[in-house]
């Protein structure tokens, strides 16, 4: 067979179709697109002048975007550039031909790269996603006579000379009958506001400049205050309380990057709207989806993130995953923890104040990031029962010579509902016990994750068990109960808690007669699956639990003593009933007998 060359040939008529259909997924993006082009021709005169390659004057530079519902029209008009017959034949008439990109190659100033928007050469045709028929009337700040174009979407065309006069470009949409919508002006405002708010130039619609082409991420902090800040994230958040902090991002190596991200107020609430952060590439906005560009755990921040070396798909709708959102999304982390490292270092009192919000942060970014907990283990902070705050070292210190198990681990006892444990937290403190606060909806996960970093350490829910069991203080009581006491007991009691064990303890006299302990393992395991969304698997699951029976106590010695069967099983019950409901696990009909019986002995 003889080997044949040629080229692919590809009909053009074909193209507009796949432009106005596949290449944009959401038709209000012209807008965007076409606002961004004028802003483009603006920039670059800007640039020229700059350079001295324009000496006329450059005057308003204002775009004005207008609509005209009775001739069906929508307008964009700057005072850029414009174009040339030529020029029009060479960057419109050449599908995907990008003036921006040729502009930068010509006039190579990496500091300005941030200022040119376009880089496909494809923007200005999503105009045909609502247009049947788009004109241009422009005129080159080159002495050249100005030039009209108009095309109905098909690849034919036609160009003339205008009687244009003034230096600049305007864009009319014809709206075709299906895109009617975008002649209200409401709809072509909240779209000029999503993604032109802010535009490094002035955009008027209905007489009123809708941008803010100078936000605070573009200057340099060195130039901004504390209310500068604040008065930007109210510009972003108009509802929303100040933040507790932020953060200035100013990074032009290896990567340009700017922003600002704003630490916000969280009160044990983890179900937060998580696309508060916005993405920009060169002003424009592209998406509050940042899952690729900032680490999970950072998404609950409010703010802004800036790149013109952000990835984008040709219609700029998505990311497309490279080298440098990893290494942004690493920087975003490290700065981060930077930035709560000098907080800590600065004003400790300050940090711990804050620590209720920052806590979540740092909890999720040590659970979800496995290099963060490194950067993070000098201010992970740990709050006990008295409102005292520890750092992972501190505790471990704390721990040393009061809190360790029979193997000489260190065993770090903590609560989740401070009110619910009250008792058990109390018999802690007798025994001089630290008692840690883990409240929040991820310490389950936090405290495995705590513990896989630290050798010979471990954290108990104070009532895991009987003190004695979790912490060996080489203590122990002796039993008041002989073996068939111990077995009367154990078979009174047996017969109310079923298929869950009980225990029969040697404890002090002033522990409490009956308790209930669940083993550690069982706690975090339903703890962990109430987070992950399995909460409901429970309510078919009975809940198992440990009955712990304190022999030496005088009402235990009662049972042990009482003849009267009767009388035995009902103070058996009373006690028994009593140690469910300080676990919360006493409700329904029992809740109900149990009131009745204790008002009945009043």
């Amino acid at each position: 067979m003889v080997t044949e060359k040629g080229t692919i040939s590809i009909n053009t008529e074909n193209i507009f179709p796949i432009i106005k259909k596949f290449l944009y997924s959401d038709n209000e993006i012209f807008l965007r697109e076409l606002v961004s082009n004028a802003v483009d021709a603006t920039q670059k005169l800007k640039k020229l002048s700059s350079l001295g390659q324009f000496d006329g004057e450059l005057g308003d530079l204002k775009i004005k975007v207008s609509v005209d519902k009775e001739n069906k029209t929508i307008t964009i008009s700057d005072k850029g550039l414009g174009m040339t017959a030529d020029e029009i034949k060479k960057y419109i008439n050449q599908i995907a031909f990008s003036g921006a990109k040729e502009f930068l190659e010509k006039y190579k100033d990496e500091s300005d790269k941030t200022q040119i928007i376009g880089q496909f050469g494809l923007g200005f045709y999503s105009a045909y996603m609502v247009a049947k028929e788009v004109e241009i009337i422009t005129k080159s700040y080159q002495d050249a006579p100005a030039a009209r174009w108009i095309c109905d979407g098909s690849t034919a065309f036609e160009i003339s000379e205008s009687d244009r006069t003034e230096r600049g470009t305007d864009i009319i949409l014809h709206i075709a009958e299906d895109s009617e919508e975008f002649l209200e002006e409401s709809k072509l405002e909240q779209i000029l506001e999503k993604y032109g708010k802010f535009l490094p130039v002035e955009i008027e619609f209905n007489e009123k400049v809708i941008n803010n082409p100078n936000p605070v991420w573009v200057k340099p902090p060195s130039e901004l205050t504390d209310e500068d800040y604040l008065a930007f994230y109210k510009e972003l958040y108009p509802y929303g309380e100040d933040p507790l902090f932020w953060i200035h991002l100013n990074v032009d190596y290896p990567f340009n990057l700017t922003g600002v991200l704003y630490f916000p107020k969280i009160k044990k609430d983890f179900q937060l709207n998580r696309e508060k952060i916005q993405l920009y590439s060169r002003q424009v906005f592209i998406t509050d989806d940042v899952k690729d560009v900032v680490p999970e755990f950072l998404q609950l921040l409010h703010g802004v993130i800036d790149s013109p070396d952000i990835p984008l798909n040709v219609s700029r709708s998505y990311l497309q995953a490279d080298g440098n959102v990893k290494r942004i999304n690493s920087h975003i982390t490290k700065k981060v923890a930077d930035k709560l490292h000098e907080l800590f270092n600065n004003d400790r009192k300050a940090f711990e104040d804050k620590w209720e919000s920052i806590g979540l942060f740092v909890k999720y970014g040590v659970i979800s990031d496995e290099k963060f907990y490194d950067r993070a283990k000098d201010f992970i902070l740990l709050k006990n029962v008295d409102d005292q705050y520890f750092t992972i070292e501190e505790y471990k210190t704390k721990l040393e010579a009061n809190q360790k198990d029979k193997d000489g681990n260190l065993v770090g006892l903590y609560a989740s509902d401070k009110a619910k444990q009250d008792a058990y937290i109390s018999g802690a403190k007798k025994r001089e016990f630290d008692v840690i606060i883990f409240d929040d909806v991820l310490d389950s996960h936090f405290i495995n994750t705590i513990e896989s970093k630290i050798e010979k350490f471990s954290f108990k829910r104070v009532d895991a068990d009987t003190f004695e069991k979790l912490i060996d203080k080489g203590l122990k009581s002796e039993s008041v109960l002989s073996e068939d006491e111990k077995k009367k007991v154990e078979e009174t009691f047996k017969e109310l808690v079923g298929t869950n064990i009980v225990q029969i303890e040697a404890l002090p006299t002033d522990e409490l007669p009956v308790s209930i302990v669940m083993p550690e393992f069982m706690r975090r395991w339903q703890d962990m699956s109430k987070v992950n969304g399995q909460a409901g698997m429970f309510g078919s699951m009975p809940v198992t639990y440990n009955l712990v029976v304190n022999g030496n106590h005088p009402l235990i010695g009662k049972i042990a003593n009482e003849e009267n069967e009767e009388v035995r099983k009902s103070l058996s019950k009373q006690l028994h009933d009593l140690a469910l409901l300080s676990q919360g696990m006493l409700s329904g009909n029992d809740l109900t007998r149990f009131i009745e019986r204790t008002v009945g002995t009043l």
